[in-house]
């Protein structure tokens, strides 16, 4: 009974360390988006907050769309994952950072989206901007 109530514990214990993990990821992404000039609470709207990161980078809404490719097995995962580092790319460049940066956004973005809301980072505009960008 002592091993139940321990591993029992355990589990509330992560699922908790989980929801403050979560919760300031949330607010590093609220910052990024305040930081371009967006509303802050986008981030805790699902779909939405991509919408406004595809905004933040200079892309076009239709990226929306190569998420949904992400069910296909396969296909979609590879999709996802060249998207994933595209943009990645993008926002390091919005905020003035390096590619390393930008590889850093896509592989532990838990650590360097928070650099970019709460450090000194600045944005610099969108840097993937051109005539089928979304327009502000």
């Amino acid at each position: 009974m002592s091993t139940m109530l321990a591993s029992s514990a355990g589990f509330g214990i992560l699922v908790i360390v989980y929801i403050v993990v979560i919760v300031f990821e949330i607010a590093a992404l609220w910052q990024v988006f305040v930081k371009a000039g967006h509303p802050g609470w986008a981030a805790i709207i699902p779909i939405y907050n991509i919408y406004i990161l595809l905004k933040v980078i200079g892309r076009p809404a239709w990226w929306l769309l190569l998420f949904l490719v992400a069910v296909i097995p396969f296909v979609g995962w590879i999709v996802t994952i060249v998207v994933g580092i595209i943009i990645g790319q993008d926002l390091a460049k919005s905020f003035s950072k390096s590619t390393g940066f930008g590889v850093g956004l896509w592989l532990l973005s838990f650590i360097f989206v928070p650099i970019l809301g709460f450090g000194q980072a600045r944005y610099a505009g969108p840097s993937a901007g051109g005539a089928r960008a979304i327009s502000y």
